[in-house]
């Protein structure tokens, strides 16, 4: 099976700062990762690499079989998907929320003058249904909760039909209803055979959807732990990770962390 992310000891450096320390990892086509890691682990500037917005200091940087520096990135990125804090400020508050998924196909952001089918139109519809928002379709965007606005930015990203789909803290700035109505949505996806590779950035193990399979963990740009969700995700690696002993628990496909408390005849508690 083929990879979608193949990246060989990337690094990238910002004057003195490292963004990202040598990091090595393989996504294949038929899997679904989260990323996680406090501030500044590294976390958004993985996924704009992986998103070909961003060249690697050094390292090789394998994106749907090219090699970033080899390749025209503006013929690579229409094949990928995805949502951001930064892409969803440029959306147009005032343009309904079909439009704001069929611009996709043309990469745009904002409806001018393009012309699309019947089948552009017909997928737009699709999508917003597949991700529960086919009710908002006569909406402006800006006028949509943000919940609503999370939905509607996934269906845009799938458009394309991109053999990648890249969530970059999609919870972000939910209360407890709209974040569980998103993992939900995303469990759909995940389990669906017929989804992209997808990779999810996240400070919480709470928003891992149920059907995601593999995780990633960073400290300071640096690697933790990679590889199967069951395996990576332990007490023990996410202390390494988050700088501190924590409690983690999983119920019905669903994860939780706690800080751990000393116990009451501990004398240093």
């Amino acid at each position: 099976m083929a990879a979608v992310l193949e990246f060989a000891d990337v690094t990238v450096r910002r004057g003195q700062a490292t963004l990202l320390d040598e990091v090595s990892w393989t996504v294949e086509e038929d899997e679904r990762w989260v990323v996680l890691g406090p501030n500044g682990a590294g976390k958004t500037t993985l996924l704009q690499v992986a998103a070909a917005q961003l060249h690697p200091t050094s390292g090789v940087a394998g994106i749907l079989e090219e090699v970033l520096g080899t390749v025209d990135v503006f013929e690579l990125r229409p094949r990928i998907g995805l949502t951001s804090a930064a892409l969803a400020d440029r959306l147009p508050r005032h343009e309904k929320v079909h439009d704001v998924v069929v611009s996709a196909s043309y990469g745009v952001v904002g409806r001018w003058r393009e012309d699309y089918d019947d089948l552009d139109h017909e997928r737009a519809r699709d999508l917003l249904a597949e991700v529960r928002a086919d009710h908002l379709v006569d909406r402006t965007f800006g006028t949509l909760s943000e919940g609503e606005r999370k939905r509607v930015q996934i269906a845009r990203a799938l458009m394309t039909d991109p053999e990648l789909l890249l969530l970059d803290e999609p919870a972000a700035g939910l209360d407890l209803g709209g974040r569980e109505d998103l993992v939900s949505t995303l469990s759909v996806l995940a389990m669906d055979p017929d989804s992209p590779a997808t990779v999810l950035v996240s400070h919480h193990v709470e928003e891992i959807p149920p059907g995601f399979s593999h995780a990633l963990l960073l400290r300071e740009g640096a690697v933790v732990a990679a590889g199967l969700l069951d395996h990576v995700l332990t007490e023990e690696n996410l202390a390494a990770t988050f700088g501190m002993p924590l409690v983690l628990t999983q119920e019905d496909g669903r994860w939780a962390a706690r800080r751990r408390t000393r116990a009451r005849s501990d004398p240093y508690r």
